[in-house]
Parts: C-alpha cells; sequence; structure tokens
C-alpha cells in the first residue's frame, strides 16, 4: 500500500491537534491508507460531534470526477474479489489476475491523491490522462453479476452505491428520505447517528430483491455498523438472502462492533462480510462532545442565502433528454451513457467560450441525486479537457466551516428547500467552494429531476446562495419520470385512437431490432438468444395477400362479432360491470378494444383498457403489473388474448401472477379471456371453433402498426416496460381501422342473440366450462410424431400458424381436410415459402404450423432422427 508524501497539510490536522481526534491504519487490511481517503470536520449534531470528510465521495468536497468514479469502481473491484472467494479462503486465495488489478487500480489512485492540482495547462493534460488511463483499467473489470442486487444509502452514497453496482454490473436501488411517490415501502431502518436518520426503500418491482441470493450494501464509512444491522434484520425478515456483502471507503469498526456481525450471521443463518479501501481505527476523546460544543459555538453558522453578483441562467433539457427515474424506485447499475452523454453535451455548449483554458467549473448535484450528475461531470471534463472539472453535492448536513488549510469544511452556504420539494422542507447546505481558493468561474446546479423552478430561484433558495460564490451561475433544469413510466398512446404510438388503449411499453422505434427470420431462428433455437431480444423484418403485405385478408374479413366478421360479445359478456359479468381489461400484445390488443367498444356500445361502460407483454419463458413485465396494482383493484382486472393455441401463453400468466403475488403483494387473478380457444386452454372465451381471427394475418399492419412485444436487457433498463416499435411507415398499409370497424359494424346484428345467451351465464368463473388442455395433448404427440421433441416448435391452431409463416423459419404445415376451405390464406402463404403441406386426419386443429428444427437441407427431427407421418 503506497504511503502519502504530499507536503500539502492533511486536512484532519485541525480536529486532531485541537481536539485530540486521531485515525490510525491497519495496513494490512487497506489498500489504501485512511489519511489519503478523509480528513475531519466538527457537525452541529449532538449525536456525533466528528466527522469523516472523504475526499473521494465528491459529497462535501468539490472533487475530480475522475476520482470519485475509480474511487467507487475499484470498491466494486474489492466486493467482486469477496464474491469469487471460497467462503473458507483468505484474502489472498484464488483471484490472482483480480487481485494484481485491485493493487495496479490502488497504486495509480493514491498516486494521483498524492499529487494534487496540477499548476498548469500541461500539468493538467497529464493528470487527465492519467485519470483516463486508470478509468480504461477499471472498465475492462466490469462485468455482470446474475443473482446480486446492490442497495446504497441516502443521502452520502447513492452516488457510491450506483458505482459499485455498474462495476458488478447488479440491480441497484437506494435507500431513501424523499416521497414514496405512492410505491408502497419495502421496508424502513434508522440511521442513529445521522442528523436524519430515517430511510426507506420504495422498489418498483420488489421482485429484483426478494430474489436476489446476495446483496451488497454500500456505504461511505462504518463506523459501528449498527445501521447495516438494522438493514439486514429487515432485509432478512422480508426475504432471506444467503450472503450479505457490507462495502465501504473506509471501516473504522472496533474488534466488538466486528464480533455483532458474526452474531448476527449466526442468528439469521446467513453469511455477512464487509470490504473497504481503507480499514483502521479513530482515537475519540471522552470529553470530545463537550470540548466540539464549545468550539462550535465560536464558528459562524453557514450564511443564509443572499443575493449575489453572478448571474442565473436557466438551461432547461425538457424536450432534449428523455424524463429521468430516480435510483430511489430501482435502475440498472450502470447510468444510461447516452443520458450522460446528451446533459454533458448541452453543458458544453451552454458554457462556449466562457469557460476557457484553466477555468474551474463545478457541477454541483442535489442531495440524493448524485450518479448522473457524476456521470455528467466525467463526461463533461471529456468534452472539455482544458478546463478544471469538478463535482460535489448539497447535503442536509449542518458542518461547522472554519477556513483553516488542514481543516476539511473551509466554507459553507445555506438555503431553503421547500415543502413541495422532493426532499421536503427544510435548511440545506453546501461546502467548500466560497473560500477565496475554492471559488470557481462556473457553477452548473443540476437539482432532482423534476424539481419545480420556483423552488430553486429566488430569495433564500439554491441559486441566489451559489450566486454568492461564482460569476456565472447555471440552473440545470431536467425532466422528472414518475415511479412507474407514462403509457404510450396513439397516434404518437401506433395508430389506435388515443382513448382505444394505453400501451404500457417502451418505444423502440429508432432502435435495430429485425434480422433475417433464419438468423433469428438459428439464434432462438441454438439458445444464444430469446425470441423476445429482436423482431422479424416487416413488410407491406402483397396485394394478394391484402385481398385474402379481405376475404376473411368478409366472411368472419358477423362470426367475430358474436364471440366478442359473447365474451365480454362474460367479463362483465365476472368483473361485477367494472372490468379493467389488460390485453396481451400484440395479438390480444385488438380484441382487448373491440370489447371496450361492444361495452360502450351495448351497455353505455367506458372500461379501461391497457396493452401489456408477456414473454414465454420470462412472464408478464413485472414493471407494467406494479404500474396496474398502483392504480386499479387487482380483482377488477382481467387479462385479454386473441386466441390460444397448446395454452403457453395460459401457463406463463398463472406463472408470472404468481411470482407477482410473492415478491410485489397485491394477487391478481389469472383469469385469460380469450376470443377464440381451439387448445381448451381457459374457461372464459368468445368461441372454441379454430378459424381465422384476420388479426393474426398482417402483423403490424392489422394492430395498430405495433410489432411484438421485446425484452431486450440493452435496451430494458430495470423500471423500464418491456419495449415494442411502431411502424409509421407503414401507414399507407394499415387496415387496423378497418378491421375494427367491419366487426363492430356486425354488433347491432348480433346484439339480441349473444345478449339471450349471456342471460344466463354464471357469476363466478367456476360456472363455466372447464379447460382439459386437449390441445396441449395433441402437440405433444406431433411433437413426438415428427421427431421434433421441443412442443415450442410446434404452433397449432391458424392464428399461430399463420404468424409461423410470417415470422419464423417454417418447416411444414399440417391441415385437417375437412378444414382447408377457410384455410386459403395459410396455403397462400405456404406457397410463397415453400412450406411442404400435409393433409393430416382427425386433427385436433384445423391447422398447425412447424417450425424447422434445424437448418440444413434435408433436416431431420431436432433428435437426429427422420420424421414420421401421423
Amino acid at each position: 500500500m503506497k504511503q502519502l508524501s504530499t507536503d500539502a497539510p492533511w486536512s484532519g490536522g485541525y480536529v486532531r491537534d485541537a481536539l485530540g481526534v486521531d485515525l490510525a491504519s491497519d495496513h494490512s487490511r487497506s489498500v489504501l491508507p485512511l489519511t489519503a481517503l478523509v480528513g475531519l470536520a466538527l457537525r452541529r449534531n449532538p449525536k456525533r460531534a466528528h466527522l469523516l470528510v472523504s475526499r473521494v465521495l465528491a459529497k462535501h468536497v468539490p472533487t475530480e470526477p475522475g476520482i470519485a468514479t475509480s474511487a467507487g469502481q475499484l470498491l466494486g473491484l474489492l466486493i467482486r474479489r469477496e464474491l469469487e472467494l471460497p467462503a473458507a479462503a483468505g484474502p489472498d486465495a484464488g483471484a490472482g489476475s483480480l487481485t494484481a488489478a485491485i493493487d495496479e487500480a490502488a497504486g495509480r489512485l493514491a498516486r494521483l491523491l498524492d499529487g494534487g492540482t496540477a499548476p498548469d495547462e500541461d500539468g493538467r493534460r497529464r493528470r487527465f490522462a492519467d485519470l483516463a488511463g486508470l478509468g480504461e483499467l477499471l472498465a475492462r473489470w466490469q462485468t455482470e453479476l446474475p443473482g446480486v442486487v446492490t442497495i446504497g444509502y441516502a443521502e452520502t452514497a447513492t452516488g457510491l452505491g450506483q458505482l459499485v453496482a455498474g462495476q458488478l454490473g447488479t440491480y441497484y436501488i437506494h435507500s431513501t428520505r424523499q416521497s414514496s411517490g405512492g410505491v408502497e415501502p419495502y421496508g424502513a431502518f434508522e440511521e442513529m447517528h445521522s442528523h436524519a436518520t430515517s430511510h426507506q426503500l420504495l422498489p418498483t418491482s420488489r421482485a429484483a430483491l426478494d430474489l436476489a441470493d446476495t446483496v451488497v450494501l454500500v456505504d461511505d464509512e462504518l463506523s459501528t455498523g449498527a445501521t447495516i444491522i438494522n438493514t439486514i434484520r429487515e432485509l432478512h425478515g422480508t426475504a432471506p438472502h444467503r450472503h450479505y456483502v457490507v462495502a465501504s471507503l473506509v471501516d473504522l469498526r472496533s474488534t466488538a462492533d466486528r464480533d455483532r456481525f458474526e452474531e448476527l450471521a449466526r442468528e439469521i443463518g446467513a453469511r455477512i462480510t464487509a470490504v473497504a479501501l481503507a480499514q483502521g481505527s479513530i482515537q475519540l476523546p471522552e470529553t470530545l462532545a463537550l470540548d466540539a460544543a464549545e468550539l462550535i459555538s465560536s464558528i459562524p453558522l453557514p450564511r443564509a442565502a443572499v443575493p449575489g453578483p453572478g448571474r442565473i441562467r436557466l438551461l432547461d433539457l425538457h424536450g432534449i433528454v428523455p424524463p429521468i427515474r430516480s435510483a430511489r424506485f430501482g435502475v440498472a447499475g450502470r447510468p444510461d451513457p447516452d443520458q450522460a452523454a446528451r446533459i454533458a453535451g448541452a453543458l458544453a455548449a451552454a458554457l462556449g467560450s466562457r469557460a476557457g483554458t484553466g477555468a474551474r467549473v463545478l457541477v454541483l448535484a442535489t442531495e440524493e441525486f448524485m450518479a448522473l450528475p457524476l456521470a455528467v461531470a466525467a463526461r463533461l471534463q471529456a468534452l472539455r479537457p482544458d478546463a478544471d472539472i469538478r463535482y460535489s453535492t448539497s447535503t442536509r448536513s449542518p458542518i461547522a466551516a472554519l477556513d483553516e488549510p488542514d481543516y476539511a469544511i473551509r466554507s459553507a452556504i445555506a438555503f431553503a428547500s421547500d415543502a413541495d420539494a422532493p426532499d421536503g422542507p427544510g435548511p440545506r447546505f453546501a461546502y467548500n467552494f466560497m473560500h477565496p481558493e475554492g471559488r470557481f468561474d462556473t457553477v452548473l446546479i443540476m437539482a432532482e429531476p423534476g424539481t419545480a423552478e420556483s423552488g430553486l430561484l429566488g430569495p433564500g433558495k439554491i441559486a441566489d446562495a451559489v450566486a454568492g460564490s461564482a460569476d456565472d451561475v447555471r440552473l440545470v433544469m431536467l425532466p422528472g419520470q414518475p415511479p412507474f413510466p407514462t403509457p404510450l398512446i396513439g397516434p404518437d404510438f401506433g395508430s389506435y385512437l388515443p382513448e382505444d388503449v394505453e400501451w404500457l411499453l417502451k418505444d423502440l422505434s429508432s432502435a435495430q431490432l429485425e434480422a433475417p427470420r433464419e438468423v433469428r431462428e438459428a439464434a432462438i433455437q441454438s439458445g444464444k438468444a430469446s425470441y423476445a431480444e429482436s423482431l422479424p423484418q416487416e413488410f407491406e403485405p402483397s396485394p394478394e395477400y391484402g385481398a385474402l385478408f379481405q376475404t376473411a374479413l368478409e366472411s368472419s366478421a358477423v362470426r367475430i362479432a358474436h364471440a366478442v360479445g359473447t365474451l365480454t359478456e362474460q367479463v362483465l359479468k365476472l368483473r361485477g360491470n367494472a372490468p379493467v381489461l389488460v390485453s396481451l400484445a400484440r395479438a390480444g390488443t385488438p380484441v382487448g378494444i373491440l370489447m371496450k367498444r361492444w361495452a360502450w356500445e351495448v351497455h353505455g361502460l367506458k372500461l379501461p383498457h391497457y396493452a401489456i407483454s408477456i414473454v414465454r419463458g420470462l412472464g408478464i413485465d413485472q414493471t407494467a403489473l406494479g404500474y396496474l396494482a398502483s392504480r386499479h383493484n387487482p380483482d377488477d382486472i382481467m387479462f385479454v388474448d386473441g386466441w390460444t393455441g397448446k395454452g403457453a401463453i395460459a401457463r406463463e400468466l398463472a406463472a408470472a401472477v404468481e411470482l407477482f403475488r410473492q415478491t410485489d403483494g397485491p394477487a391478481f387473478r389469472p383469469d385469460l379471456a380469450v376470443l377464440a380457444d381451439p387448445g381448451h386452454c381457459v374457461r372464459i372465451f368468445g368461441t372454441r371453433d379454430d378459424y381465422l381471427v384476420p388479426s393474426a394475418c398482417l402483423n403490424s399492419t392489422v394492430s395498430g402498426l405495433v410489432s411484438r412485444t421485446v425484452f431486450n436487457k440493452a435496451l430494458i433498463r430495470p423500471g423500464d416496460f418491456h419495449g415494442a416499435k411502431f411502424y409509421s411507415e407503414l401507414s399507407g398499409s394499415d387496415v387496423s381501422g378497418d378491421f375494427l370497424a367491419a366487426v363492430t359494424a356486425q354488433f347491432a346484428g348480433v346484439r339480441e342473440d349473444v345478449l339471450r345467451g349471456a342471460a344466463h351465464a354464471p357469476l363466478d368463473v367456476s360456472g363455466l366450462p372447464e379447460a382439459d388442455w386437449s390441445g396441449w395433448s395433441a402437440v405433444e404427440q406431433i411433437s413426438r410424431s415428427f421427431g421434433i421433441n421441443n412442443v415450442n416448435l410446434v404452433k397449432p391452431g391458424v392464428g399461430e400458424t399463420t404468424r409461423v409463416l410470417l415470422r419464423r423459419v417454417p418447416w411444414k404445415v399440417l391441415v385437417r381436410p375437412e378444414a382447408v376451405p377457410e384455410l386459403a390464406h395459410v396455403l397462400h402463404l405456404a406457397e410463397q415459402r415453400g412450406v411442404e403441406v400435409l393433409e393430416v386426419t382427425d386433427l385436433a386443429y384445423s391447422c398447425v404450423g412447424l417450425i424447422h428444427p434445424l437448418h440444413t437441407p434435408g433436416a431431420t427431427g431436432a433428435d437426429g432422427k427422420a420424421v414420421v407421418d401421423v
């Protein structure tokens, strides 16, 4: 471990000399010395008078963004090594190259901390290059750790925690003292020595926490570990975890404090370990509280905001960057690089030539909002290497300021936070840029996204307070996102009317997701990719196929209208005339719209209707379920789909709502209402006939110009809805409205017959026909007979066969001879694609599509055996 050699006074020297507080490093367990990481100050808090002031956290001390980022990433490497070692192994066991990388990174960081600020332009550029090199070294060791979640503590460690999560590639959430935003708290705990003690966790998806094997708890310092113990008890009582890793920049626990961790581990039957950049001890005189109070009484309070000479200008980024989700609701560990780049680009443009060579610029974030502003500051430094960019944040914590070179807090400002601020009313503070040596040419204030301008400007507010310390103050206004994303509606997304449906989806229209069928199929069947990670290519339908659709629509509109009416009447009775329709995008969405229209035209009922994503193997979008649970009684929800094939989606739905019940609490009923149930897989249906529902024919051009739904982790981050694309370029071929209009036009003609049939419909699902799953049995038999041995490659029913021919790589199509007259579109598609059509007597469905099991000429079954006819 490298020792500091700088001639600059240690920023804890004043408190050490005046009050006898001192730190001692345990070099055998540290990668950096304590005094490299922290200084000392005094605070106006009777619970604990002294304060460790971090040199790398960028909370109270304006810090180079590269230093703060590297310290957090280095802590992430220590955690990774801890997770990769066997439970009984010592620190030198295994992970040799990782240990070497840790030593190398720690050495570089120590030299940078030792070097101080470069005095000239050449020195600044060398230092910037050294920081960039350290960042590249640490970035090479980023990883992805499934089954691990990271939790940072408010307010000081919210940014540090996300740096750790980004290095480890985990889900991230930080505790908060802010309002819940309507989210049910997951847990709450106390930080007894803090100025503001109460914390809570507000994940919009509790599953991420409940299902984790390992929980990483990140704080800036460990003094006694009491807060950690409170947290672990709370978390373990909610959902037990195998391993808790406690990570901090500095660890000053006594032997007795460490023993309490071991006692807790034995008590709950879990592993609890700790890592830190520096470990050691602190010497606190018995008379510290009295002596510190006497000393503090002679130090003026931080001065309140007064109008300053600096010019305050607004930089409104609404419409330039998308709404920003707070990490207190759960996010991906790595902030969206595009988001940080957009903001930094806007800031660099706003600075212009004013921030010339050597100009000092401070990015000042607020309270818990730390991670994204730090990423922005780092990006801004890369864009403006000629400037000296620093980063810090405001805080709730009142600290005594004293302009002495060996004291950690040399200047302070105070200002007020309004009652409607995200973190509530009260005094706030910012430190270390009011004294002459600490002043900046420009201060860029980045407040919590969604903060009202009125809470930041005016007498006593942050902008006026900061204006006393800089000639140029920019107030950066960022758009905030509620706990849940905002649903999409037409015409901005999709061609359906706004009142038809709200899409609980993320717009991925600008993403390149399409791939040739053969490429997609090979990736899916090899297990290298999920079918939901990409999209099939969509084209405008040919005139011939358009004519087939029109013929099918004309011949089936009455039958579909009758099935829609029958289905809607069942749902109204089962949900007390107040159902919330939730269609499974996209095949269920036209059906949901038709049901909504029937309820209005026949009964004058306005039903809410949402479209939600469900993905085989992943289940229903859990974020979307959370959105629904926050706005509606789960008992009122009715899931809607177009048809059943073998019932895979019905099974997926049941598993998904059960998982949501276990993790998040609200219990949705797994009832699925479908227009057609040829597979006998559900109890709520309009018909069990297997016929063409025209909405299966044309992909997006009959489904509101919306793609199939997508779950691709590169695009869908924690807290996002699943995604889809809006193919606005296909609007010339869109017949979505024509389909709805043609079926709706038949409502009047079938109304009386439907209402007569529904008069004695049961009020409970138990009174409806049984689901015998005979379709599933038939699919299993077909899979065996054709040597496929994979039911996922067997797509039964007219709708599913149509989609195989449109989207996948088809192998064969099986048809029941007597159904051939109604299968013109299937036969047309099969002929176009050169697919063999086999007539099969006594087939349980009108037709069945088989996906190609292997991509080689003359393919046999997936098990390598020759196929056998049924």
